[in-house]
């Protein structure tokens, strides 16, 4: 799990991500703080989509170690002591996510930052199903190409 910044109306803005061990994405959250709050709401919207990780992997920021304590206090006050999440702080571990940032930094550079936060979010969002499509994320059944889920999804 990681962040980076992006520029939404001159105003400098937070993009958590996450991603597990073979780069495919978890989820994603644009906020404008970065701060433990954001960081919890972004870890309680991964967990819902996603369920309980084992172990989470983090840069050296304060807010997402806090996150992750309280959320670990949590479930020690519900009773499931066998699922509390190991949080790891090592910075070379977070390189994967480090680098999947490329995309947005890219897109970000090429329309030097978005006009509002409507189109921050949809660009985003877009990205990051792109990413999901070519990852094989996504269920195809019908065994179509990636475009051709691409233009199912779009149709």
């Amino acid at each position: 799990m990681d962040e980076t910044y992006i520029n939404v109306k001159g105003q400098w803005k937070y993009y958590y991500r996450a991603v597990d061990k073979y780069g495919k994405v978890i989820d994603f959250l644009l906020c404008a703080q970065r701060n433990e709050k954001a960081a919890r709401a972004f870890f309680i919207k991964a967990i819902g989509h996603n369920g309980l990780p084992e172990k989470v992997v983090i840069d050296e920021s304060g807010a997402n170690a806090l996150a992750l304590h309280h959320i670990n206090v949590e479930l020690w006050q519900n009773g499931l002591m066998l699922n509390l999440i190991e949080v790891l702080q090592v910075k070379y571990l977070n390189n994967l996510v480090e680098q999947s940032h490329r995309k947005v930094k890219g897109k970000m550079h090429q329309c030097l930052g978005w006009k509002s936060d409507e189109g921050a979010k949809a660009t985003l969002a877009g990205i990051e199903l792109w990413s999901m499509i070519k990852n094989g994320q996504l269920d195809n059944p019908d065994g179509l190409s990636v475009w051709g889920e691409f233009y199912a999804l779009a149709a």
